[in-house]
Order: C-alpha cells, then structure tokens, then sequence
C-alpha cells in the first residue's frame, strides 16, 4: 500500500509541472489590461523552428521512483531486489528524462517582419496561426513580449 502512495504523489507532482505558453494568443493575467505598442509591417520569411521549454528535472525524478519500485518489488529478494531497484531507477529516469523532454518541445516559427519604416524584426512564437511572405501583420509589443498577429 505504501508504494502505490509513492507512486500515486510522484505520478501526479509529474502532472503539476507545467511550462509557459509561447502563443500569441495566449495571455498571462499579469499581460492583461496593459496597453501595447503596435507596429504595421510585412511578412518577409517565415522559417519552422522547434520551441524547447526546458526540462524541469520532474520527468527523471517521477521514471526513476516509478521504474525503482516497479522492478525493485517485482524481481528478486534481498540484495536482488536492490540491485533490480537501482537498474529499475536508472532505466526509469532516463525513459521519464525523455518523455519530458518530447512533452516540452513543440513547433514554433520565427517571423521575419519588415516594419512600414523599413527596420526588419525576428519575432518567435508557437505555430498556431498561417504566416506566408507578404501577409501584412501587426507587431504587438509590451513588457519586453512581441507578438505577430494578422
């Protein structure tokens, strides 16, 4: 009964772990009722890109609990049991690295933007929405955060 508590808090502190938003069309409630500066301007590129958010550390602690108890409980006895518990933790941690690591990355495109006033701008975000070379676009700029929306 105790390990499946332990694997029950892991499982769901590995659900807590959550990272920012790279839409522009997602705003955090601290962005909200802020005025933002807006630039006009034309598509010049556009270039698919993968977006990494980091990695918490939260998938490796979560595979290795699992994996540690999984096999530790599961094969052997005494000394045995040890040793297929520390394989099982490292086996885990590596599969929970990389599942966490396949969950954190996502498609993003970085825009390249000329400006009305001829500057050029890079801006990257999710792809969540169509750009093609030539669409006008707006640059929608505040605390350091730019946005590219039609």
């Amino acid at each position: 009964m105790k390990k499946i508590i332990i694997v029950a808090a892991v499982v769901g502190l590995s659900a807590c772990a959550s990272t920012p938003s790279t839409s522009n069309s997602v705003y955090r409630p601290y962005q909200t009722q802020n005025e933002q500066s807006i630039r006009m301007g034309s598509v010049e590129s556009v270039r698919e890109v993968v977006i990494d958010k980091g990695q918490s550390g939260v998938g490796t602690v979560a595979g290795a609990a699992l994996g540690g108890i999984a096999a530790g409980s599961n094969i052997g006895g005494g000394n045995g049991a040890i040793a297929a518990g520390l394989v099982g933790a490292v086996v885990g941690g590596l599969v929970g690295q990389k599942v966490e690591s396949n969950m954190n990355r996502s498609r993003g495109l970085e825009i390249t933007v000329r400006l009305d006033n001829g500057e050029m701008r890079a801006i990257t975000q999710d792809a969540d929405e169509y750009f093609r070379s030539g669409d006008r676009v707006r640059l929608l700029s505040s605390g350091g955060v730019t946005r590219v929306t039609h």
